[in-house]
C-alpha cells in the first residue's frame, strides 16, 4: 500500500512539474545551448591556426573538450530546474495549505516526500538524458566525435540533479520556496569552484589548496560526480596531449580519473542520509 502511494505521488508530482513557468524556462534555455554548440561545432573544423586546420585527432580532442563545456552548461540548467522546483513541491504546498489537505488523511509525511523526491528525481534525470543525447547526435554529426562512455557519463549528471534535488528538498522543510532554491544553487556553484581551486592546488602540489576541493567533494558530492561525467565524455588522450600536471589539475573541463567505488557509495549514503533528514524536519514541522 506504501510503495503504491509513493508511486501515486511521484506521478502526481511530475505532472506538477510539467505545468510549472520554470519547464517552460528549462526548454528554452536548453534549446538555445543545444542550438549555440550546434553552430559551434559546425564551425570548429573550418578553423584555422598557423596556417592550417585540425587535424583528425586534434579536432576529436578538441571536441571531447568543448563537449564537456557545454555539458557542464546542460548540468547547471538542470541545477536550476531542480533546485526551483524541489522548494515550491514541498515548501510552496505548506504555504498554500494543500499540504494540510493531505496531510489530513491517514498518509505518513514520510511517504508523501519520498513519492515527491522519486517524481523529481524521474523529472530530474529524464531532462539529463533527453539533452545530453541530443548534445551527442549533434556532437557526432558535426566532428564525428561520440564521447566513449555516454551511458555512464549520463547517469553521473542524472545522480548530480538528485544530490542536489534532495538538499533542495531539506531546505524547503525550514525556508521558502525561492530562498531553498538560491541557497541550493549557490552551494553547487561555490562546490564546482572549490573543486577547480583543488584541482589546481592538487596540479602545484600544494596540499592545502588540494584539500578544498576534497572536502567540499564530500560535503556535497555535485562536483565530485560532474568530475566523473567529464571523464566518461572526455577522449582518452585529452590528460595526455594537454599535459602538465598543473593542466590536469587546474583546468576546470578536464577529469583525471574515474569515479572510485568508495566515493559512489558515499554518494549513495549522502542520498539517503539527507532525504532522511528532510523527512524529520517534514514530520516535525507544523503544517
Amino acid at each position: 500500500m506504501t510503495a503504491r502511494i509513493v508511486l501515486v505521488v511521484a506521478a502526481l508530482t511530475l505532472q506538477e512539474a510539467a505545468r510549472r513557468k520554470v519547464l517552460r524556462a528549462l526548454a528554452v534555455l536548453t534549446l538555445a545551448l543545444l542550438a549555440l554548440s550546434a553552430w559551434g561545432f559546425a564551425n570548429l573544423i573550418s578553423i584555422e591556426f598557423e596556417g592550417g586546420t585540425f587535424t583528425t585527432g586534434e579536432l576529436r580532442l578538441v571536441a571531447s573538450q568543448v563537449l564537456n563545456l557545454v555539458m557542464f552548461g546542460l548540468s547547471l540548467i538542470a541545477a536550476l530546474g531542480t533546485a526551483f522546483l524541489a522548494g515550491p513541491t514541498l515548501a510552496g504546498e505548506i504555504e498554500s495549505g494543500i499540504a494540510l489537505s493531505v496531510m489530513a488523511r491517514p498518509i505518513r509525511r514520510s511517504t508523501v516526500l519520498l513519492g515527491k523526491w522519486l517524481g523529481l528525481v524521474v523529472f530530474g534525470g529524464g531532462f539529463v538524458t533527453v539533452a545530453g543525447l541530443a548534445q551527442f547526435v549533434i556532437v557526432w554529426s558535426t566532428v564525428d566525435y561520440w564521447p566513449p562512455r555516454p551511458v555512464i557519463g549520463l547517469a553521473l549528471l542524472a545522480a548530480q540533479t538528485a544530490v542536489l534535488l534532495t538538499l533542495g528538498l531539506l531546505l524547503s522543510t525550514a525556508v521558502s520556496p525561492m530562498a531553498s532554491g538560491v541557497v541550493a544553487v549557490g552551494l553547487f556553484g561555490a562546490t564546482w569552484i572549490a573543486g577547480v581551486v583543488g584541482g589546481v592546488g592538487h596540479g602545484l602540489g600544494n596540499e592545502s589548496l588540494a584539500q578544498v576541493g576534497t572536502v567540499s567533494q564530500v560535503l556535497l558530492p555535485t562536483d565530485g560526480l560532474w568530475r566523473g561525467a567529464m571523464h566518461a565524455f572526455q577522449d582518452s588522450s585529452a590528460l595526455a596531449e594537454f599535459g602538465g600536471p598543473a593542466m590536469q589539475g587546474g583546468f576546470p573541463f578536464l577529469s583525471r580519473a574515474p569515479l572510485t567505488a568508495a566515493y559512489l557509495t558515499w554518494t549513495g549514503f549522502w542520498i539517503a542520509l539527507v532525504l532522511g533528514l528532510a523527512a524529520l524536519a517534514f514530520r516535525r514541522r507544523d503544517l
